[in-house]
Parts: structure tokens; sequence; C-alpha cells
């Protein structure tokens, strides 16, 4: 993995991150010798001229009196280091930095399944067409016991492993042995190079309107996007809701090029600066797929950095309306620095400012553990339960600045939107908190429901026809006590829409893939429903 160069410097908000609100299911179900900048394993030194650190680790190696393991401990001082900069500046073992480039990039060499585990077994929950486990048989519903020879269930199962073990170099082989029912298979899988795409689900809300919905700022971000758009306009899209919610960033460039499909020629997207990187300035250009239909942007308090850069030159150069709740407010620009080991430091570079000139960044100086329950805070002590009072932070303590048609808009603290929806709270009670956390709803999903062959014809049959029977929710009920969830039949009612909407989402993805899951939870999603009502 080379050194990202000025071009794809990576602004992700930050991939472990927790979700504050919205559904607690998780994002998706697990999918599946470098270069160095400073030419040194050990990046110490770097700042501290007399090399002191460096000095320190190999003392400590060569003389403490027990067995220890160096690594651990140089990695340990590497991640207090870090802390005392930004919240953003990380540093990433080998494995993790592996994991994130590949995800950006959007490819990798592995199988092509996603799984869930369950009951400390992997439960494979989707193939894809035309994959390698696909070609050798591999189908939804089956269980792997073994991979290579060894165990793969238990408590000490987890995804890394699971990923580490199935990806693998193109054309080398990985053997599975699953259950299907009541019989023992062998699969021998060969790796091959599996494409992700960074868009989770497409299709038209009505004739005109399409929606997109895009998980991520990866390579290949602008290909899938305008692949997409011409897909959509085959079928007659006229209006345009395009949704950057949950969505924690990616590469600079990524966003700036997916900007550049709405904005016309010569227009200021982004800049960037910092104290030893030069002012930059990205321009849009004049091959723009979608320049001139409606559009909306979606967003909530998990859209940040690249989807921030979107959104605030969206709204900054009027060409379309942002809709949803506060941005999580990250103007920083990380750019990665790769080690021998395979290890990287992202290292904030910059600050990136939006056309109008304003920094999204919200305040880090109360420290990173305050920084980090911002979201939490945000939600309990009211980024607003309604439209009237809004969520712009006490606006008396943001900047203000002025779009092109003289919209008054402001910096600090995320893009706030045009148009304000709130969640409702209602239904998020306690127990519902601790079934979504603790797995039991997906554990009901894929133990008791989905297993059964699929009876819905299509997803808008499951839509319109599932419903949870009262001895579901008795099973529930049962599956809850077993993770030590006291009953609570009072939040149980609050909660019960919220549950069956859940559930029913979870079913919708596992027999209808992402746009069954998406297209579900869109059916009852107020913010789709607000947009629906300003396009008209």
């Amino acid at each position: 993995m080379g050194v990202l160069t000025k071009k794809n410097i990576a602004i992700a908000a930050g991939y472990s991150a927790v979700l504050v609100l919205g559904m607690l299911l998780g994002p998706k179900f697990s999918k599946e010798d470098s270069n160095t900048r400073n030419g040194s394993f050990l990046p110490f030194g770097l700042g501290d001229r007399s090399g002191k650190i460096e000095k320190i680790i190999r003392t400590i190696e060569e003389n403490y009196v027990d067995s220890i393991k160096i690594d651990t401990i140089q990695d340990n001082a590497i991640e207090d280091i870090v802390s005392q900069l930004d919240p953003h500046t990380s540093y990433l073992p080998p494995v993790e930095a592996k994991l994130l480039f590949e995800d950006l990039e959007g490819n990798f060499n592995g199988i092509g399944i996603e799984y869930f585990i369950l009951s400390d077994t992997i439960l494979v929950t989707s193939v894809t067409a035309g994959g390698p486990a696909s070609k050798s048989g591999l189908l939804r519903g089956d269980q792997i016991l073994k991979i290579d020879n060894q165990t793969a269930a238990g408590k000490e199962i987890g995804s890394t492993k699971i990923i580490e073990k199935i990806r693998g170099k193109n054309g080398t082989t990985v053997q599975l042995a699953i259950k299907r029912g009541n019989q023992l298979k062998t699969l021998d899988i060969v790796r091959d190079k599996i494409v992700i795409s960074s868009i989770d689900v497409s299709y038209m809300l009505n004739k005109e309107t399409g929606y997109i919905k895009i998980s991520r700022f990866g390579d290949q971000t602008d290909e899938d996007f305008i692949r997409t758009i011409q897909k959509l306009q085959n079928e007659g899209l006229k209006s345009l809701l395009l949704d950057l919610r949950q969505n924690g960033g990616g590469y600079l460039n990524s966003a700036t090029r997916l900007a550049d499909q709405f904005l016309g020629n010569k227009k200021l997207i982004v800049y960037t600066e910092g104290v030893h990187e030069p002012r930059t300035d990205y321009y849009a250009t004049a091959e723009g797929e979608f320049q001139n239909g409606k559009l909306i942007v979606l967003i909530d308090e998990n859209s940040a950095s690249a989807s921030e850069i979107v959104a605030g030159a969206i709204q900054d150069l009027d060409r379309g309306t942002i809709i949803g709740r506060r941005s999580f407010g990250k103007g920083l620009v990380q750019e990665q620095f790769n080690f021998g080991d395979g290890s990287a430091l992202n290292l904030t570079v910059a600050r990136y400012y939006t056309p109008s000139g304003r920094s999204i960044q919200k305040s880090y100086k109360s420290g990173n553990e305050s920084y980090n329950q911002e979201l939490a805070s945000r939600i309990k002590n009211g980024d607003k339960a309604s439209e009237d009072q809004d969520n712009r932070a006490p606006l008396a303590t943001l900047k203000t600045y002025t779009t092109q048609s003289g919209k008054v808009v402001y910096g600090g603290g995320g893009i706030t939107p045009d148009i304000y929806v709130s969640v409702d709270t209602s239904g998020y009670t306690p127990y519902y908190y601790e079934l979504s956390a603790k797995g039991v709803l997906n554990n009901f999903v894929f133990k008791y429901l989905a297993l059964n062959k699929n009876p819905y014809g299509s997803v808008s049959d499951l839509i319109s026809n599932f419903k949870l029977a009262d001895t579901d929710f008795s099973q529930l009920d049962e599956m809850a006590k077993e993770q030590k969830i006291e009953p609570n039949e009072r939040q149980a009612a609050l909660s019960k829409t919220l549950i069956e909407t859940d559930v029913k989402a979870l079913m919708a993805r596992y027999y209808f893939g992402d746009e069954g899951f998406y297209r579900t939870l869109n059916a009852s999603d107020q913010v789709i429903a607000r947009s629906m009502e300003v396009l008209k």
C-alpha cells in the first residue's frame, strides 16, 4: 500500500464511531510489502530531535527484567502520542490499515459473501452472484464451521479474524467446512477480486424522483455514481434524493468528484489549508451528469467529512436543499503515512473550507472524551425535537456566512440543514436499545424467521404483508431474558412499531439484499417523506 498522495487524502470521520440514533442494527452485514514515508518502521525521532523515545523503547527491550511484547508497548506509546493531538489523527495497526484501505479502494481478494455471527457460528446471509463462493456452490443459510481446517466457531470468533482467514491472495484456495440443514459439506473456493460499490441502493421513488444512497467515499465512488445516475435517467429521473446519512467520509478527491457531478464549470467546491499545506482549491468542471435537475441531499449526525464537503458545496452554491439533522462536524483532513510492517499513521495535515469560507469543524478544546460524547449529548440535550426549535446549536455562538443567493449559513459544528426533520424518539426506549445493542433482533430474525423459505414474491409484498404475531413478541421476550434484559411491558409497547420495522428490514435484507433493506426502511422514513413534500 503506497503512501496516499494529495490526490487521495483520507478524510473519514473514524470508522470506530458508535451510532447514536437510527437503526442500531449495524451498518451492514460483515463482508469479507509496503512503501514507507520515512524509511523506518519506528516512527520515533521525527519530532523528538534526540531520538529519546526510540532509545527508551530499545532500552526496555534489551534490559527489562521480564519477557515483554515490545510491539504492544510500542503501539501503546504511539497511540498515547497521537492522543495528544486532535481527535481524528490516529494510528492504525497493520490489519486495521489494510481493511480501511480495501474498504476505500472498493475491492479486495476474497470469496464474495456476507455473514452474520449467530450463536457463535458464522451464518452466510448473502452470496455475491457470479462470485467465487457462488461458483463453488455456497448458499445463503449455510453455516461455516471450519476455515482451512481451523474451527470457525465459538466465543473467540470475530469479524476481524474471519476476514483475515477468508481473504487472501488472488488465485489461492480457501477450504470451508459447512453445515447445510443436517448435511456436512466441504467446499474449495478460489479467491478472486471482489468489487464493493460505494452505492448501497438506488431506485425510483416515483416516475420522476430517484433515490441514491452512498455509504462511503472510496476510489470508485464517482464512477459508481455516474453508472447509477445514467440508469435512473433512462428510467425518467428528473429529481434526485442523494442520501449521505450514516456516511462517515472517505477520500477528499472522491468527494470533490461527486460534487462535480452537480455543479457548473469552475465553481469552487472546497479548499484545504494547513501550516505545512498551502491553500489548494478544488473546482468543478463542465462534465457533471446532474447539473440541472432538482437536488435534495439528506444528512444526519453521522454524515461526516467527505459527506459534509458535498453537502456544504451544494448548500453554499444554492444548488439544492439540505434536509435532515445537523451533520457530525469534521472539518479536518488526514494524510496517511505508511510503515514497513503495514501499520499507518493518519495524520491531520489541513483543514477544509466550504466555498463561502466556513470551517464546519466542531470544537475539541475540551478533550477527546468530551468530543467523542458530543453526539450523545446533542441528542439527549436537544438537537431539537421540532422543526420550529431547530437544531442549529446556540446560533449566537456560531459564525454566520452568506450564500450567493443571500441565505445565511453557519460555520463550526457541522452542516445545519435547510430543513430540519427531527427523530421521533418515542419508540427508542431503554428496552429497545438493549434489544438492539445485544443483538437480540438480529438473532431473532436469523434463528426463527429468515431460515424458512421466502414466502414473499417481492419487496413490496413483504413491506405490505409482514407482521409480527403475538407469539413472535413472546419469543423476543424470551430471547431478551436469555441476554439478561428485564421485560418491560410499557417500554415494549412503546417500541413495538420500531421493533417490527427493524425486524421487517432485516428480513428484507436477508431475502432481497440491500435494496430490500433500504426500501423497507425508506417506506416509513420521515426525512424522505418530508423531501417528497418539498419536491411537489
